[in-house]
């Protein structure tokens, strides 16, 4: 699972649901306080959900993708 680490906004994912990923690799881009974060896949293993949408407003903890390893 992919967590918040700062509140923020979904700027967009780099990936989509079903999408194989590699340890490391950039999953989702959030801005916070006025820079781009990019957050790599804390796993290798498969994209299963991605809760959230762009431009949605996120809070620290709050789960940016499910990924489930294999």
């Amino acid at each position: 699972m992919l967590t918040a680490p700062m509140p923020g906004t979904v700027v967009r994912y780099t990936v989509s649901e079903s999408q194989r990923v590699a340890a490391g690799e950039t999953v989702v881009v959030l801005e916070a306080m006025k820079m781009e974060n990019t957050l790599p896949a804390p796993v290798a293993g498969v994209v299963t959900r991605l809760p959230q949408q762009a431009g949605a407003r996120v809070g620290r903890g709050d789960v940016l993708a499910v990924i489930s390893t294999e």
